[in-house]
Order: C-alpha cells, then sequence, then structure tokens
C-alpha cells in the first residue's frame, strides 16, 4: 500500500469509514489545499469533501448506508495522483439504527425504519468540560434514556457559565480577563476586543475532542443536536465575517457529517445574533445543503420570532416557549402551518434560578411534556438548579439531580408503544386532550386512544366508541410513573380515577374476548 494513504478493510453499514492521506503541512492549509472523494458501492455514488487534520494529515470520511462491496476515488490539490482502494460494509451492529430521518410528514424515525421519538436534553457546551464530568455526563444520560442532546461547537459565556472553556477552536489566544468591566463583560455577552484569533486556522484537537464526545454520545444512542452558532459569546466567534462563517462551516460538516447521530442546529437563538441578516442564514443553509452528503436533520432555534420554517432546508421545528403559560398550546397551528415535526427545544427548564424559563417545578415540566407529546409534538428537558452554580447541567452537563428526567424516560416508555409512528391530537370532550395514531388506518385498527388530564383531577370519566367493540382500559400516573389495568369494556362504560393530577387514560381495543359492563 502506498505510505501516503491509510484506511481500514471494513466498515459497518451507518458506520464512519475513514481515509488518512499524508501531504503538505506548510503554508496554510485549511484555505490552500482541499481534499475530495467518491464513493461507490453496489446501490449509492457519493461524494463528500475531506478536511485537514494537523500535522501534515488530512482525512476523509464516508457514512455507507448500504451493506457489500465499495471502491473509492479520493483526489487532493496537492497531488496529480488518484487514490484508489476498496473496502467492505457488514452489517450494523445492535444499536446502530442509522441516521434519523423524518417520517409521516410530523415525526420522525431511524434509517432502518425503527420509530424515534426525541426526548430529548439541553446542556450548552458539556463537552469543554473536564474529563471527568464528560464522563458523569455520558453516565447520566445513559441512565436517564434522554436520546438526544443540544449542544454548542462554540464556548458559551452566559450566565452561570463564565469559566473558560477547555481549549478553543481557532489558533491564538483569548482577551486578557483583566480588561473586563461590568460595561464589556455582562451575562448576555461580553465584549470581544483583546481577543487574538487566526479565523483562518482551526486547532484540529478542539474539533477531534468534539468528534470523540459525538462519538460515545451515539454508543448510547443519543442524538448529537449540534447547535453551530449562537449570540452569547466574549470571544469573538458570533462576530466572525462571512468569509470566516464559510470557511468553518466547510470544516464542521467535513469533519462531522459522517457521524450518523449528527443533526445540524444552524443557531441558537438566531434574532439575537445582531451581525447576522436574514440573507446570512439562507446563505449558511445552502452551504450546509451543499457540503453535507447525507442530508443530516437541519433546524435553527429562535429566542423571540420563529424562523421562517417553510423554508426547503429546514427538516423540522426547532422552537423556542412563545408565552410563559401557553407553551404547547399552539402546536396544531405549527403543524398545519409548516407540514413539518415541531420540536419544542425549550419549553422552560425545570429549576430555581431567577430566571423564568429556568425555574419551574419537575411537575411542571412533566406536565409540558405530556401535553406536548398529546398534541403530535416533541419536548426537550433542561435542569438549572443553583445548588452548585458553577456546574449546572443544562450548561455544564455532570449529574442530575431533578425529578423530570425519571418521568420523562416513563413518558419515552409510553411512546415507544404508540401503533406506528407518532401521535396526533383528536378532539374530544372539551375538558379533555387526547391522542391517537397519526396514521387514520392504525388508528381505526387499534383504537389507540391516549387521554391526558394535565392539573386537572377527575374522580372518575365515562367513555364510549362503539357498542360491540371490547377495549383494554389502562390508567397511568404519570407522575408515579404507573400503569394500572382496569380491564376490559364495551359500550358506554365508567372509569374511576384517583381524583389528583397528572393522570392519563389509555384506551385500545382489546385482543381477548372478555368484557366487562
Amino acid at each position: 500500500m502506498d505510505k501516503r494513504i491509510e484506511f481500514g478493510s471494513s466498515a459497518e453499514r451507518w458506520g464512519v469509514f475513514e481515509v488518512r492521506l499524508s501531504g503538505p503541512a506548510d503554508g496554510n492549509p485549511f484555505t490552500e489545499q482541499s481534499i475530495s472523494g467518491v464513493f461507490r458501492g453496489e446501490n449509492e455514488s457519493v461524494e463528500t469533501y475531506g478536511f485537514y487534520d494537523g500535522s501534515g494529515i488530512y482525512i476523509i470520511r464516508f457514512m455507507p448506508s448500504f451493506e457489500g462491496e465499495y471502491s473509492f476515488e479520493i483526489r487532493s490539490s496537492f497531488s496529480k495522483e488518484t487514490y484508489r482502494g476498496s473496502f467492505k460494509v457488514k452489517p450494523p451492529s445492535k444499536n446502530n439504527h442509522g441516521p434519523v430521518r423524518t417520517a409521516n410528514t410530523y415525526h420522525f424515525r431511524y434509517a432502518d425504519g425503527t420509530a424515534y421519538y426525541p426526548v430529548g436534553t439541553t446542556c450548552y457546551v458539556w463537552e469543554l468540560q473536564s474529563d471527568e464530568m464528560i464522563e458523569k455526563t455520558l453516565d447520566a444520560l445513559e441512565r436517564s434514556g434522554f436520546n438526544k442532546i443540544r449542544f454548542c461547537v462554540f464556548p458559551k459565556h452566559y450566565i452561570y457559565n463564565f469559566n473558560e472553556p477547555r481549549s478553543y477552536p481557532y489558533e491564538g489566544r483569548p482577551m486578557d480577563s483583566s480588561v473586563l468591566t461590568p460595561d464589556n463583560f455582562n451575562e448576555y455577552g461580553g465584549c470581544a476586543e483583546g481577543n487574538s484569533w487566526d479565523l483562518t486556522r482551526f486547532e484540529p484537537g478542539y474539533f477531534r475532542h468534539i468528534e470523540k464526545c459525538i462519538t460515545a454520545l451515539g454508543r448510547i444512542g443519543v442524538e448529537a443536536d449540534v447547535i453551530l452558532m449562537h449570540p452569547y459569546d466574549r470571544w469573538g466567534f458570533s462576530k466572525m465575517p462571512r468569509s470566516a462563517d464559510e470557511l468553518y462551516i466547510k470544516y464542521v460538516t467535513a469533519r462531522f457529517g459522517a457521524f450518523r447521530n449528527v443533526w445540524w442546529s444552524l443557531a441558537n437563538e438566531y434574532d439575537l445574533m445582531e451581525h447576522k441578516k436574514p440573507e446570512d442564514w439562507e446563505h449558511y443553509a445552502s452551504l450546509i445543503a451543499e457540503r453535507d452528503a447525507y442530508s443530516h436533520l437541519c433546524s435553527i432555534h429562535n429566542c423571540y420570532p420563529v424562523y421562517d420554517f417553510s423554508r426547503p432546508w429546514v427538516t423540522h421545528c426547532s422552537m423556542q416557549k412563545q408565552d410563559i403559560y401557553r407553551t404547547a398550546c399552539e402546536i396544531n397551528e405549527w403543524r398545519e402551518k409548516y407540514k413539518k415535526p415541531v420540536v419544542l427545544d425549550e419549553i422552560a427548564y425545570e429549576g430555581n434560578i431567577q430566571y423564568g424559563w429556568g425555574n419551574i417545578t419537575a411537575e411542571e415540566l412533566i406536565r409540558r411534556f405530556w401535553e406536548v407529546s398529546v398534541r403530535g409534538a416533541y419536548a426537550t428537558h433542561g435542569e438549572t438548579y443553583t445548588e452548585n452554580e458553577d456546574m449546572i447541567w443544562w450548561a455544564h452537563g455532570g449529574e442530575l439531580c431533578g425529578e423530570s428526567w425519571k418521568r420523562i424516560k416513563f413518558l419515552l416508555s409510553i411512546l415507544g408503544e404508540t401503533p406506528g409512528i407518532g401521535l396526533r391530537e383528536k378532539q374530544m370532550a372539551w375538558d379533555e386532550l387526547c391522542a391517537v395514531p397519526d396514521d387514520e388506518k392504525l388508528a381505526e385498527e387499534t383504537g389507540y386512544h391516549l387521554f391526558y388530564y394535565s392539573f386537572m383531577r377527575p374522580v372518575f370519566r365515562k367513555y364510549y366508541f362503539d357498542d360491540s367493540v371490547k377495549y383494554r382500559v389502562e390508567v397511568i400516573d404519570t407522575w408515579n410513573m404507573t400503569v394500572e389495568d382496569r380491564g376490559v369494556y364495551t359500550g358506554t362504560f365508567k372509569i374511576d380515577l384517583p381524583s389528583r393530577q397528572y393522570i392519563a387514560v389509555r384506551i385500545r381495543k382489546a385482543d381477548t374476548d372478555r368484557a366487562q359492563s
């Protein structure tokens, strides 16, 4: 084998196959050199881009979507030679279901057809903490059952998170903290003066470390919702010129794009980034579409006005609450308007900080999760307790100390028992929420109804669907995480309830001949 090229003999389906080339390290390889390739199998041909990884090493990655024999051709700006090779793609490992795609208009599933219900959390800079903290976060994620996490590529400057990151994305140095004053250093975003970065030279180790974290998330079945830009910044990364933004997007998509569990979040609270205009976001989105060979899920997140999610590059709506109380009430409107999955990535956090977005109870967060789910959308968790102000889960990860995560895991188990993929709201009585499968045929075949009574606490409810069909009834205590089988009924029937909040009732056609009236 040519000593200038290295690659393995195999990869698993939806895994990462990597080719490494030796090349020039002089000059500025990030801007002066390029590498691209074509990977071919019996069922696909994919063109993709590589990147410079430092020390004269260039890497190109590929995520195969099929099993079988593959070949590749790699070209670079620093050699006239076309590098060729072949490898075999094996079946996916047990927990590898492929990348997540949208399904049935409003929902999601993995590439292998397995239903995916996003039950996520937010830890903005968990991957920029110490190795010990990162391991604690991964352990907590695996224990909690969260299957998506939102986090930033760039470090974040904001209340409860004023510490420096473990490293920086560019060559250079940060500002001298001694020059910071209350006028240029506040909880929302600091002064960029005093930073010295070469925005044409990345620090490969910074991104290598993030890749390690993305890989670790993939091993435990967690999607990496990667936030590319955000406004909370004292290092100047939110104010980079378009040329630097373009170089950054090309670099990140080349490095991260072959990982099956990556989602792109173009920005967190895009509308607070005063140096970006609407045309900038559209341009960056088109660049992601051009450079991402795998069409990963892609969206953008708001603070106040929602983005125009009807744009063709937006795969799903990533939203922040629009009202301190009416968090879930507009889901039907958003579904109808955008015809895409709705993910409420910020519906306020369980905690006790001074801000209204971070001091609701665990009970209220669970209520919001259930309301969102029954209305046919999805929600994201966060935890903001001040017991340890230096290490709040919402910013740093670590250990979960709240109560909502356990109940969210329970909700995920209920969602996973939905016939087909996804729920939609069905108008029944005026004083209850009801969900049915978001597939009319399945809804009719299964008779599946999931009622949720939220903060109400009825002592009983009466139900009627049909005079002859038998229905099995289960009472679900969403807070105490219990499911009680109440037997089989037909016609009009009355179900006694525990007269407390957060109760759900699941009713579906019975698979038994025994009826109770």
